[in-house]
């Protein structure tokens, strides 16, 4: 009798270890997958608000940018603050095309007027002083032969590469609105030997 009491006593302790470890295996397991979810979470939230990698695609923006170049945009900037002269930016070119997105250089600031004439970019009538782009001669004024007027919230831009830039200058683009503004260029993370700080000014 008293090995039977000892053996039913040895059981129930084995059942209830058993017991004890299935729970703690499926808090280890929900607690894991709440672990992942959370990481998901931030994840989706720092790309939403904060940082999101793009990838340049042609090279409207060279020397600044080249083709196939991972840049990291930040977004806090123009959550704070509107763009500035000279920031490169990614936008949204057509508002029906959500996937599509640029990255050009800003110009153009609301209420200014911009023209370029003879390879020369005016702004308020004023030759602007800058050396970002690629080439001295500006080939096609496009639209910008005659002068724009920037409303509010409307931003001129273009491409480094002025002769190889669908941009501003181009009328299926004109102008770009705040709204269409994803955020602005931070950094170069790859390849490796582009790695650096995106030059705005």
């Amino acid at each position: 009798m008293e090995n039977d009491i000892k053996i039913e006593e040895t059981e129930t302790v084995k059942n209830e270890k058993g017991m004890k470890e299935g729970k703690s295996l499926l808090r280890q397991l929900i607690e894991t997958l709440a672990y992942f979810i959370v990481i998901f979470l931030v994840v989706l939230l720092v790309q939403r608000f904060l940082i999101q990698p793009v990838e340049v695609n042609g090279s409207s923006m060279e020397p600044t940018l080249h083709n196939n170049n991972h840049v990291l945009l930040e977004k806090v900037s123009y959550s704070i603050s509107d763009p500035k002269r000279f920031d490169v930016i990614v936008f949204r070119p057509y508002e029906e095309e959500k996937e599509l997105y640029y990255i050009k250089r800003v110009i153009g600031l609301p209420g200014e007027t911009v023209q370029i004439m003879d390879s020369v970019i005016f702004i308020n009538g004023e030759r602007l002083d800058e050396n970002y782009g690629l080439e001295n001669t500006i080939k096609s004024s496009g639209i910008a032969g005659k002068e724009i007027v920037l409303g509010e919230g409307e931003y001129f831009v273009l491409g480094d590469n002025r002769n190889n830039s669908k941009d501003s200058r181009d009328p299926s683009v004109g102008v770009v609105k705040r709204k269409a503004i994803l955020g602005r260029a931070w950094c170069t993370i790859w390849p490796l030997r582009d790695f650096g700080v995106v030059k705005h000014k």
